[in-house]
């Protein structure tokens, strides 16, 4: 029997979850019922297939109206914890996008609503997804690159200057008073992050030690849009730097060091490279289970949930530590350069440095990026690994 499904932000990233709705809808395990928009879709932005969904500016009066077991939530930042808590005192389910909060404190909040509440809550991260992230756990512990000395990763995106105006609160810290956090490292390439964490084993919040943060703007915004995050835990560091001002855009990846190899990840793809002392390159694609359909099969058999929120306090560790950071500086003129025929600014070289990050797990400042927030001096010293090139 299908489970019927109210979807909160239908525009935007929103119209992924509409196709995605439709398509598991067509295999007859869930039905949209319901569309909570400001401005109610007109029949041209639904997609074939879904009929003719309720629609309503009110989540509650919405659940309460079609009587919806899941509510998927795609809104704007802030609203996150408010509109999930909404639905989870009517005993709905929540597939919550990713970030679930723009603070730990707010975080904190929505889980423990949910917990007392009684329902189940999927966080969106879509990359744990991936039957990759299993295997690849099972390769550390196996021992196949030897001792793990840390994970990096490396975004390296193209947006332009629109892409900051889709929305009042993109590119924001705060708005209106409130907090949003809408940086490269806590949305666009929140998952490097989320990833990183999941394949070292340290999703937890009480697994973070420390956070370093390195956060630069070269756009003309309140947030950042060229940042680099380390974050220690008791199993090693998480390196992740981003940019959302690349030269070329780039598939992103984590990598995770070991004593006698590493592995690379390309979490969009699914997509996996092994390489380890005394073997040649084994390159691996897998398969991945949408977080939708995964808490639709623990709704009805129990299938374990993937990513519920306790999973993710390590990220939020890292959201709260950006949140918290003194506002990102703006880049000087002479480091990036626009491109007005495409609307957007880019920083020459930064694609080397991102992928250098990944490679030492060092922070731009210690690769001697001059604009990046002072530091010790340190020479960085990439980790043990077979004499491969690095993944671009």
């Amino acid at each position: 029997m299908s489970i019927d499904i109210v979807l909160a932000g239908a525009r935007g990233h929103g119209r992924w979850h509409l196709d995605n709705i439709r398509r598991l809808q067509r295999q007859g395990l869930v039905r949209l019922a319901g569309i909570c928009e400001l401005t109610p879709l007109t029949p041209d932005e639904i997609p074939d297939g879904l009929g003719t969904p309720a629609q309503s500016a009110d989540l509650g009066a919405l659940l309460d109206a079609t009587g919806a077991r899941i509510a998927v939530i795609c809104t704007p930042i802030p609203t996150h914890t408010d509109l999930a808590l909404e639905a989870a005192r009517r005993g709905v389910h929540l597939l919550l996008e990713k970030p679930p909060a723009p603070s730990y404190a707010e975080f904190r909040r929505l889980a423990d609503g949910v917990d007392k509440a009684g329902v189940v809550c999927q966080i969106g991260f879509q990359s744990l997804g991936s039957h990759a992230v299993p295997a690849i756990r099972r390769l550390i512990a196996e021992g196949a690159v030897g001792e793990v000395i840390g994970v990096g990763g490396a975004g390296a995106w193209v947006r332009d200057e629109a892409y900051f105006r889709r929305a009042p609160w993109a590119g924001r810290r705060r708005l209106n008073g409130v907090d949003v956090v809408d940086g490269v490292l806590t949305n666009p390439l929140a998952h490097a992050v989320a990833t990183g964490l999941a394949l070292l084993g340290t999703t937890r919040a009480e697994d973070v030690t420390g956070i370093e943060t390195e956060l630069r703007r070269a756009h003309a915004i309140e947030s950042d849009d060229t940042s680099c995050v380390r974050v220690s835990t008791p199993r090693g560091p998480v390196t992740v730097a981003a940019t959302l001002c690349a030269e070329e855009a780039a598939e992103p990846y984590v990598l995770v060091h070991g004593s006698s190899g590493r592995i690379t990840f390309w979490y969009k793809q699914d997509r996996v490279l092994l390489q380890r002392a005394g073997h040649g390159p084994e390159e691996t694609g897998y398969g991945r289970t949408d977080l939708l359909r995964n808490l639709v099969g623990h709704l009805q058999g129990g299938a374990d949930l993937l990513v519920p929120p306790d999973t993710t306090g390590a990220f939020m560790r890292v959201v709260e530590a950006i949140r918290t950071a003194p506002d990102p500086a703006p880049l000087p003129e002479g480091v990036w350069r626009p491109l007005p025929a495409e609307h957007r600014r880019v920083v020459p070289g930064i694609d080397g440095l991102v992928a250098a990050a990944a490679d030492t797990l060092a922070l731009y400042s210690e690769l001697g990026a001059d604009w990046a927030l002072p530091k010790a001096p340190r020479t960085p010293r990439a980790p043990k690994a077979p004499d491969e090139v690095s993944p671009r």
